[in-house]
């Protein structure tokens, strides 16, 4: 019974924060009639009245994001499409993420430049991870399979330093550059000011979640090599 209750718990501090940001988006998902606009004409609206008529807003497959590669704010088609209290966070949000970048925030770069960095090293270590096993099987020694595992397990400690250098970045996003945005410009007020805060919250819990995976899955790993 200790072990069940501590692996729920365990499974509530990892998942929870996740579930509750889907929660939060989906509870401000609703279309609102009086809302001027879309998720993302509003982020076109914010982008253009800040200057910066350089970053393109477009349709997203992969999840809402920016990509400054590319100089472009992407949102999933119920945020782009959407005239939601949820649409209109995610758009200021990732309108955030343009404004860090174009004002040089050396958190964003030095995330973007770990991203670029360590792609191809992180599908590396998965493949070494997949392959250690196989190694130990047809050299029949534990050295090649421990030596192996060991180089995988180091390469996917890069996954919880981008998790843990992104979380700041997202928050400065959400609080520091959308939210002073919709209360500056009055596009909110009251009930769903606050209705957007934790949306904007929600935005970055998700990298909470992600950061608590990340360190989950790094010390699985650490404890099979003690």
């Amino acid at each position: 019974m200790v072990y069940i209750i501590g692996f729920l718990v365990i499974a509530a501090i990892i998942y929870g924060p996740f579930i509750w940001a889907r929660l939060v988006l989906s509870w401000h998902g609703t279309d609102r009639t009086d809302l001027p606009g879309t998720g993302g004409e509003f982020a076109r609206h914010l982008l253009d009245q800040a200057g910066v008529d350089d970053v393109a807003v477009e349709i997203s497959g992969s999840g809402d994001h920016y990509d400054p590669g590319e100089k472009s704010v992407r949102l999933e088609s119920r945020h782009m499409d959407g005239r939601s209290i949820s649409a209109v966070a995610v758009a200021a949000h990732e309108v955030g993420h343009a404004l860090q970048h174009r004002d040089g925030d050396t958190a964003l770069i030095r995330r973007q430049r770990l991203i670029e960095k360590t792609a191809k090293l992180e599908r590396l270590g998965s493949a070494i991870i997949f392959l250690a096993p196989v190694a130990g099987l047809i050299t029949r020694h534990p050295a090649p399979l421990f030596t192996i595992a060991a180089i995988g397990v180091g390469v996917m400690a890069i996954r919880v330093i981008v998790n843990l250098v992104t979380l700041p970045v997202e928050l400065d996003a959400s609080f520091n550059r959308a939210l002073p945005a919709l209360t500056a410009g009055k596009y909110l007020e009251g009930p769903d000011l606050e209705a957007a805060r934790r949306v904007l919250g929600a935005c970055a819990l998700t990298y909470v979640a992600g950061s608590l995976a990340s360190l989950l899955n790094f010390y699985r790993w650490i404890r099979f090599f003690r």
